[in-house]
């Protein structure tokens, strides 16, 4: 991700480690990048489930002295907010360029309608098959947050089955569309080469 792009990157969080993503991103919005995430849902953690749980519930004992409902910390369970908590973390937002960076982010679970025709890339610095080592354990961050009180699960599983039946069909659609044009453009080849001997 060296080069800058004038519209807003893409990327898909399925399969990546959430502190190396994390790192990535919050580097790239300071610097002035536009970045979506979608399906946060997916991006692993590493280290056992077990392990995950225990220091969430950690997490969840802390508390404010004055007025928690107030003043925080604000214990999010969605996925997407877990991420954005990873981020905001390496970024100084309390400044107005962190608070500008973090305007520049978006993060959301499945893949919503303006994105789900938009090309999606991977960071491969943390892809978790090339950073993890092998045989370690990891776990989703669907799997936790849903163990932590995110009632979303089962809709977002629901409507991404809907999405890539979808995108199955167009793809299928494109797939017969490009056959017929190569078949189309090797039916009228010679009739091309007869054109071009007489001069057009």
């Amino acid at each position: 991700m060296a080069t800058f792009s004038s519209t807003p990157i893409v990327i898909d969080g399925k399969g990546h480690l959430l502190g190396r993503l994390a790192s990535i991103i919050s580097k790239q919005i300071l610097s002035g990048q536009k970045i979506v995430v979608v399906r946060c849902e997916e991006i692993n953690i590493s280290g056992s489930f077990f392990r995950n749980k225990l220091r969430y519930h950690n997490f969840l004992h802390k508390r404010h002295i004055v007025n928690p409902r107030k003043s925080g910390p604000f214990h999010h369970r969605a996925p997407s907010k877990i991420l954005f908590r990873a981020i905001r973390g390496m970024i100084p937002h309390k400044t107005p360029r962190g608070a500008t960076a973090l305007e520049r982010l978006k993060l959301f679970e499945g893949v919503p309608p303006p994105y789900d025709h938009k090309k999606r890339m991977v960071v491969p610095e943390a892809l978790r098959v090339l950073r993890l080592k092998p045989g370690r354990k990891y776990c989703t961050v669907k799997r936790l947050s849903h163990e932590v009180g995110w009632g979303y699960k089962d809709v977002v599983d629901r409507l991404e089955e809907k999405r890539k039946i979808k995108a199955e069909a167009f793809h299928q659609r494109k797939i017969t569309a490009l056959k017929l044009r190569q078949k189309a453009v090797s039916d009228a080849s010679p009739s091309f080469e007869k054109l071009t001997t007489l001069g057009y």
